[in-house]
């Protein structure tokens, strides 16, 4: 039967690898597959389907034409105060919203314009806002000709990505007598840089402390611990729950969540839903950790990264149960197809442990701090964290360059406000039907099932080779893949025969032998080819098996 071309120690070698890193390895093969070197026999034009990555193929075309539609009002605004060869002035305030109104009647056909004003409306109807100033903060921003004031985030931009977040993110129902302050990023990469560097830097941390983690999940939250600079001693909180029926749940046991209850962890970070297994937790899950908070460890800090919470009915984040513990990381890259946009946001609740940790620091140390801090504020130690991550974003000296890009804000603001439009909630339904679809042609092609679960979001699936192998064949079968093979094989088999490219589940803590799948990059059918590739290979193994 056909093997790979590499011994088992080269793929050993390659299994140390970032999955990230070692995508790059399974490209090279499948190009390598795909085309034949020069020269080579059998060389075949058959297409490389990459579903290791999340970037997905869709784009929300609705809110970019707003966008675009600001950009030519804004200009008239511009050259409004100021005309002379391709040079203008800083738009004003007084009399922008009128102007806008009259902008957008003389200019009916300018695609997006409809769907701009319907954003405005929606905006002073529901935040109250002052219309000029809120159509100049779009405006003025959308040209990019001033710092961002206040750095951390715009004023109309904050309340409207609150709102955004208490809709999506807390199922409409935000913690009563709470108010999420947020902190504009460059995407939730950026994001989780911050949280860490800054929780270090004001010793809410400190090197070697015992921090954990809901695996599987993406794989920075693994890596970033071990680094010298934090060197965190990490406990591990395994989703490890099967079916009745063998299949793998992919879902917390109570016992290992009960590991948060011991007041040594200082920290847990969890991706909800997950990545790789794209599921929402439980609520029984998200009720034990509320409950051994308030009786047992109650000064845990938790970020919860929840970037796919959109994709799941009824999603509420741990920030909204647990606002006073919760750090929340989200970026719209994924739901909006903006990776490149690079737009995220952190929200902590004013009323908050980290702050209260903050205040109740010894006199040493709060000294310290007063000295990093001191040129910003004439009392800095009152400084709260989330103004204090602004400053560490760009080493304090620069605080007053600080913040996330206007014009970055302002797709921000219009990507949220589309969502609280009834076009948006569509969108939104019908990007859930696509990963969906795509999830099923994956399953049929692979021959296999997986748990019926509400909270799944369907982003990536996460299929656990070895449980599948001994639910089909038995142990023995289960084993002898084990012992013969490393468990990273079926994907540089997958590559080498096939050009397909997945990334391994071990490298995000999850089973060695389970393989992740992006549903999002891809064109539908592709996943049935996908799930057919992955069952051959699967059926290789069987026979080789059996011809012992």
């Amino acid at each position: 039967m056909p093997r790979t071309s590499l011994s088992r120690a080269e793929i050993r070698s390659f299994a140390q690898l970032s999955p990230f890193e070692l995508k790059d390895k399974f490209i090279r093969i499948a190009t390598e597959a795909q085309t034949g070197k020069p020269g080579q026999k059998g060389r075949t034009t058959r297409a490389m389907l990459n579903a290791g990555r999340g970037n997905p193929n869709w784009v929300a075309t609705g809110p970019r034409e707003a966008y675009h539609a600001l950009g030519y009002f804004a200009l008239s605004e511009s050259r409004r105060v100021w005309t002379a060869d391709n040079l203008g002035g800083m738009p004003e305030e007084e009399g922008c919203a009128e102007r806008f109104d009259r902008f957008a009647r003389r200019n009916p056909g300018l695609p997006g314009i409809e769907l701009l004003k319907a954003c405005v409306d929606l905006a002073v109807k529901r935040f109250g806002f002052v219309p000029d100033a809120l159509v100049h903060e779009l405006a003025d921003s959308s040209i990019g000709d001033n710092y961002p004031v206040p750095d951390r985030i715009l004023h109309h931009t904050e309340e409207i990505v609150r709102g955004y977040l208490a809709d999506e993110m807390f199922d409409h129902r935000p913690p009563e007598g709470q108010t999420l302050s947020l902190f504009a990023t460059e995407g939730g990469t950026a994001a989780m840089c911050y949280v860490f560097d800054s929780l270090l830097k004001n010793g809410i941390l400190r090197k070697g402390d015992r921090i954990a983690l809901m695996v599987p999940v993406f794989t920075p939250y693994l890596e970033i611990p071990e680094l010298d600079t934090y060197g965190f001693d990490v406990v591990e909180v395994r989703a490890s729950l099967f079916t009745e029926t063998g299949v793998r749940q992919w879902r917390y046991p109570p016992e290992e969540i009960e590991k948060l209850a011991d007041p040594s962890v200082r920290m847990v970070c969890c991706v909800n839903p997950s990545n790789p297994p794209s599921l929402a937790l439980a609520p029984t899950v998200s009720e034990q950790i509320v409950s051994l908070v308030a009786d047992r460890n109650p000064d845990l800090i938790i970020v919860t990264d929840d970037v796919y919470g959109t994709f799941v009915e009824g999603f509420r984040s741990l920030a909204a149960d647990l606002p006073r513990n919760t750090l929340l990381v989200y970026s719209y890259s994924k739901h909006y197809g903006a990776t490149g946009w690079r737009l995220g946001v952190i929200g902590l609740h004013d009323d908050n442990v980290i702050d209260a940790m903050l205040a109740a620091q010894d006199p040493e140390l709060k000294a310290r701090l007063a000295r990093r801090y001191g040129s910003l504020s004439l009392e800095p130690e009152r400084m709260r964290f989330i103004d204090r991550m602004v400053a560490d974003s760009r080493q304090v000296a620069l605080n007053h360059t600080a913040g996330l890009s206007l014009p970055q804000q302002v797709m921000m603001t219009l990507f949220s406000l589309f969502d609280m439009l009834d076009e948006g909630q569509e969108y939104k339904h019908r990007i859930r039907a696509i990963v969906r679809q795509r999830l099923d042609l994956l399953l049929e092609g692979v021959h296999m099932k997986v748990s019926e679960d509400p909270k799944r979001a369907a982003y990536y699936i996460e299929l656990d080779l070895l449980a599948e192998a001994e639910r089909v064949h038995g142990k023995e079968f289960a084993d002898y893949l084990e012992q013969n093979y490393e468990p990273v094989d079926p994907l540089f088999r997958l590559a080498e025969q096939t050009s397909v490219v997945l990334l391994n589940g071990g490298g995000f803590d999850g089973p060695e032998w389970s393989v992740r799948v992006s549903l999002a990059n891809l064109d539908d059918l592709d996943y049935l080819k996908i799930g057919h590739h992955l069952r051959v290979i699967f059926d290789e193994y069987a026979q080789e098996w059996r011809a012992r």
